[in-house]
């Protein structure tokens, strides 16, 4: 959708985004207090603290989770680059679910349809899906509860599924929710992603799935959720858990590897202790004031602080501690410089942890391996859609 001053679609986010009309325009609802007791203890804070703040058929998802019945998540990574705070972000909270709730968790990499979309190589894309791969697998997923599919290195179980679901998806339907594809392979795409995100119940049989992405990709949810209502495969539609969007460095907006000027830098997974204490220093903007004493008169707005807003959406998980440093912030006891140094200190942490598990890896190869589908869950998966292996065929 595009509204005035801001823009969110799978492929564009900018501007400053209103939460609310986007909901309004997408249709969803609005996460209530209710929905959030309920998930499990403790409520990650990307949800108490309502970054996750609408969904759709979240309950059925939590009715399934908290009952001990079988319940999956669905979310991935499309490699276009090298990964960043927002795109990690999502991983590590399916991760906590996991955790919690013994949740099947499928991971796809949407190599191809960033070959549709973007000015990369396919060998460009191919090295940032390997680099991209090493990145995901160093959350730390329960191989046993996991897994991870790369569209093209599987065709053989994506493309039959695809090829299914494709002629229910019209080229109205996708304008309506994409507007003019650039070419026939990204006119084709919405068919792929809902292979993506009807895979768990294809494998594993029908079940309530949950999809937490960015609400600028809820799109591919709903297309999805149209092709499933057709009920033609015994699946439910999948459910989303949409967020709010981790801020650039500049301010408002969604972080990306190119924030809304163009100059100011994002945190990739990649970087060391001293860059990132360079960039939250240097870039991350203020809410406070232009002097010393005219914040300790006055105060800062933590609303508008992006170091504050990176704690409350992710890095600072003591509820009590973030009161506080919100509290002493307004009041001018806490100044600006202080409040960086601590998103910087929280964010370089975090990075050091992942790091350290990136570089114990052994080959790509062998780590993956764990998380492959069986060959028993792929010709399952062909099967329910009417497809059997070209072996069998002949």
């Amino acid at each position: 959708m595009t509204d005035d001053g801001f823009t969110v679609t799978p492929y564009t986010v900018s501007g400053e985004i209103d939460y609310e009309n986007v909901l309004e325009q997408f249709g969803a609802d609005r996460l209530t207090d209710e929905q959030i007791a309920r998930f499990p203890t403790p409520v990650h804070p990307l949800v108490r603290r309502r970054v996750f703040y609408a969904g759709r058929d979240v309950d059925r998802f939590l009715s399934a989770a908290t009952a001990g019945e079988r319940h999956s998540i669905v979310t991935g990574r499309g490699p276009s680059g090298a990964m960043h705070l927002g795109h990690i972000i999502p991983l590590y909270f399916a991760k906590h679910l996991q955790q919690q709730t013994n949740a099947l968790v499928y991971l796809p990499f949407s190599d191809d349809e960033k070959y549709f979309v973007t000015d990369n190589s396919l060998e460009e894309i191919g090295a940032q899906t390997r680099e991209n791969l090493r990145d995901l697998l160093a959350v730390g997923f329960d191989p046993d509860r996991t897994r991870i599919i790369v569209d093209t290195a599987d065709a053989d179980v994506i493309y039959p599924l695809a090829a299914a679901f494709a002629p229910s998806v019209t080229g109205s339907t996708f304008e309506a929710a994409y507007g003019q594809p650039k070419n026939i392979g990204h006119a084709f795409y919405p068919a792929v992603q809902a292979a993506h995100l009807l895979l768990p119940q294809l494998v594993e049989g029908r079940h309530p799935t949950l999809v937490p992405i960015g609400v600028d990709q809820d799109p591919h949810v709903r297309v999805c959720r149209d092709i499933a209502a057709k009920r033609r495969y015994d699946v439910d539609k999948p459910g989303a858990l949409l967020s709010k969007f981790l801020p650039s460095l500049d301010g408002p907006g969604k972080m990306s590897s190119s924030s809304n000027s163009g100059t100011t830098p994002t945190i990739y997974l990649s970087d060391d202790r001293e860059t990132v204490f360079e960039k939250i220093h240097t870039h991350a903007y203020s809410g406070g004031q232009p002097t010393v004493d005219e914040h300790r008169k006055h105060g800062g707005d933590p609303q508008a602080d992006v170091s504050y807003q990176l704690l409350h959406s992710f890095f600072e998980a003591d509820d009590d501690r973030l009161d506080r440093i919100e509290r002493e912030y307004r009041n001018g006891a806490l100044l600006s410089g202080e409040l960086k140094e601590m998103a910087a200190d929280a964010i370089a942490s975090f990075l050091d942890a992942h790091q350290r598990r990136r570089r114990r890896l052994d080959s790509l190869e062998t780590e993956l391996r764990r998380y492959r589908l069986t060959e028993h869950e792929r010709e399952h998966a062909r099967r329910r859609v009417g497809h059997s292996t070209f072996k069998t065929m002949i």
